[in-house]
């Protein structure tokens, strides 16, 4: 009797977040192919069976079995009230890698300060769960209202306030839109069933996955760099090199060198690159990284 291939059931976010979950996934080693007429991807994992859904409906999705694990933000769990495992944060996004905020922003010119001046006023949001929670919070009563989109156009003639996403502020300084208050830090996470984390299988596969999500986003913002340098100037050369871990270090054919390798912050090698050079180093090289695993 053949046994019945373990398939993972797995929701990928749709839409804004879905070119850069398909390139991290990529770089995970997984490779994702989507149709622009179906919602089914290709994966080259026989045990992987992917969906493409809606970010702000994925946790549902989770919560009630229909896959057995998704990524999604951290808004939409707390929206739906989606009881999930959470697996992981995975701080990636369209624009930057800064979190995405819920915040609630006026006109500029509008008398409105904080959440104590909403009373009776009238909110536009597509978070209406988390936007009343946290009127509760503050126990101020006001209209709330769901958005359909164009919400910030509509602070300026339908309504008073509005919640909105944002991750630089810059698109509601374009709408001439002042921030009052922050409801919600949000990033993406992996998350899963209930009951697919209790099944071994299915949580061996799906810590997996979350492996090597989370060595692809460490290997984004860091590099390699290789370089020979003189064994007398060695010392010199690691009082100013940064590393990771120890950087690795191997002796040469040719005598009294030596060959040295390490990963650094990215953002670090144009000031650390001519130190090296003043330190002895020769031949540097510095190459991309696919996956940083610690």
């Amino acid at each position: 009797m053949t046994k019945k291939k373990q398939v993972l059931r797995l929701g990928l976010p749709k839409g804004s977040l879905q070119d850069a979950t398909i390139e991290k996934m990529a770089k995970a080693g997984f490779h994702v192919s989507v149709s622009s007429r179906s919602y089914l991807p290709y994966v080259d994992d026989e045990e992987l069976d992917i969906r493409l859904i809606r970010s702000q409906e994925i946790s549902r999705y989770v919560e009630h079995g229909f896959f057995d694990c998704g990524i999604t933000g951290y808004d939409w769990i707390q929206e739906n009230g989606s009881s999930v495992h959470e697996v992981g944060e995975f701080l990636f996004s369209k624009v930057s890698r800064q979190p995405t905020r819920w915040v609630l922003a006026v006109p500029e010119d509008s008398a409105i300060k904080s959440v104590k001046d909403l009373r009776g006023k009238r909110i536009a949001t597509e978070v209406v769960n988390l936007t009343k929670k946290y009127l509760r919070k503050h126990k101020v009563k006001a209209e709330v209202e769901f958005s359909w989109g164009a919400t910030e156009v509509k602070a300026h003639e339908l309504v008073d306030a509005i919640v909105e996403v944002t991750e630089t502020g810059s698109s509601l300084k374009a709408n001439k839109l002042r921030i009052v208050d922050t409801l919600l830090v949000s990033t993406p996470r992996l998350i899963a069933n209930h009951q697919s984390w209790k099944d071994a299988w299915k949580r061996r596969k799906i810590e997996i996955l979350a492996l090597l999500l989370k060595g692809a986003l460490e290997a984004e913002a860091k590099v390699g760099l290789k370089m020979n340098i003189a064994q007398k100037n060695l010392g010199q050369l690691l009082a100013t090199l940064p590393a990771l871990r120890n950087p690795t270090i191997s002796h040469l054919s040719q005598k009294g060198w030596v060959a040295v390798e390490t990963i650094i912050d990215e953002h670090t090698v144009r000031e650390l690159i001519p130190a090296l050079k003043a330190a002895g180093a020769e031949g540097i090289i510095e190459y991309p990284l696919n996956k940083v695993v610690y």
